[in-house]
């Protein structure tokens, strides 16, 4: 193969994904128009959510959903320590005080049972929700998670960015990321190397109206001109602020392209998946661990992560060759201003020692044929 880079994830921009944003440009709307509901109304469809919110980024939704639900200042969210930052800074954003617990250090997702250790040493009082992050785009059991939820009397927020077209058995039949079956609510990432691509953006989802309404409000300001919803109405230009909002609004011209990376999501998602299998089909008999997809359980593929013993130097060997692997993620617990707040390399051996060992292999839907072989070969090359 001739020598050219390969990353470990890349965004994919057909020409209907600009002819989408060209249109978009050529309307009459800009930031605010009618794109943006159609683009909320397509992806609710997708993970069978009854509402989904729009907003500026994943980071955004996060933190909105935790003032929608209505974090109170020093109280206490659990989240996993190997997600990016943001699953753990948003709780800070809105005055609480996240807290981790350990990961199952089979499939990489929280550990439910190392959560109830954490609730119950920490006091379930202190406690007020817990933010479960499906790693990689392996889905989180958000039914045994909303037990353990109902067990203290906990909200739950998915951190489904890593999951879209993700799946999980339940009791429902099957589940999927972002559906609102058992989660308040679930948020979403548009980021270029995430699965739908639209520049920057996000997407919160539920199946709540009243926590639906409350997004919609605190995205914008915290303003609404909703003539049912304020206390006066002096005219068409007439609008007032209830609460304290943001300006975390997606735009007419992201949620074009949005849209037009929508219709492609089941093709990409196909892809991903069949990518996955041949990695482990061909990677299988060297001295690589995967991570654990239970029973019935969809993987929607963000990442294909592996674990080796000598991680560093496989990653300077892929690199050498243009492939750039990546390390997803170093511990949140561990990064300076976390250790700042108190918690300390050792609180979380499970997340240490993945951390430890492991790589993400290059993963999207436009990996050639050629290009996925020239990654086997030199990670075969690498071991032999």
């Amino acid at each position: 193969m001739s020598r050219k880079i390969i990353p470990y994830g890349r965004q994919n921009i057909t020409d209907e994904d600009v002819n989408a944003v060209i249109d978009a440009l050529n309307s009459d709307f800009l930031t605010q128009g009618p794109r943006i509901a159609e683009f909320e109304n397509a992806f609710a469809s997708y993970v069978n959510s009854k509402y989904a919110v729009a907003v500026a980024n994943g980071t955004a939704a996060l933190h909105l959903s935790a003032l929608a639900l209505g974090l109170e200042k020093g109280k206490k969210v659990i989240t996993s320590p190997i997600s990016f930052a943001a699953s753990a800074n948003c709780v800070l954003y809105a005055g609480g005080s996240p807290i981790f617990a350990d990961i199952n250090r089979e499939t990489y997702v929280l550990s439910i049972e190392s959560c109830e250790e954490i609730i119950k040493k920490e006091g379930k009082e202190n406690i007020q929700g817990i933010i479960p992050v499906d790693y990689a785009g392996l889905p989180v059991d958000m039914e045994a998670f909303r037990e353990l939820a109902d067990k203290y009397d906990l909200w739950l927020i998915e951190d489904a960015c890593h999951a879209p077209g993700g799946s999980y058995p339940s009791t429902k039949g099957r589940s999927k990321c972002g559906s609102g079956d058992f989660a308040d609510l679930s948020i979403f990432s548009f980021h270029p190397v995430k699965h739908i691509a639209s520049g920057e953006g996000g997407m919160i989802t539920t199946n709540n109206e009243e926590l639906y309404k409350k997004l919609t409000t605190l995205r914008t300001h915290g303003i609404t001109k909703n003539p049912d919803e304020m206390e006066a109405n002096h005219g068409g230009w007439y609008y007032e602020m209830h609460n304290l909002g943001y300006n975390y609004r997606l735009t007419d011209l992201q949620s074009a392209l949005g849209l037009s990376q929508l219709n492609k999501a089941a093709d990409g998602l196909s892809k991903r998946r069949r990518i996955a299998r041949k990695y482990r089909d061909q990677l299988g008999h060297l001295p690589i661990k995967f991570q654990h997809t239970p029973d019935g359980f969809e993987h929607a593929y963000h990442l294909f992560t592996i674990e080796v013993e000598d991680r560093k130097a496989l990653y300077d060997h892929l690199h050498a060759h243009g492939i750039l692997a990546q390390v997803h993620y170093i511990p949140i617990h561990t990064l300076p201003y976390y250790r700042g707040l108190g918690f300390e390399i050792g609180d979380f051996p499970n997340a240490e020692d993945y951390y430890s060992k492991c790589l993400s292999l290059p993963m999207f839907p436009t990996l050639s044929e050629e290009e996925q072989n020239f990654v086997i070969n030199k990670v075969t090359e690498f071991f032999e």
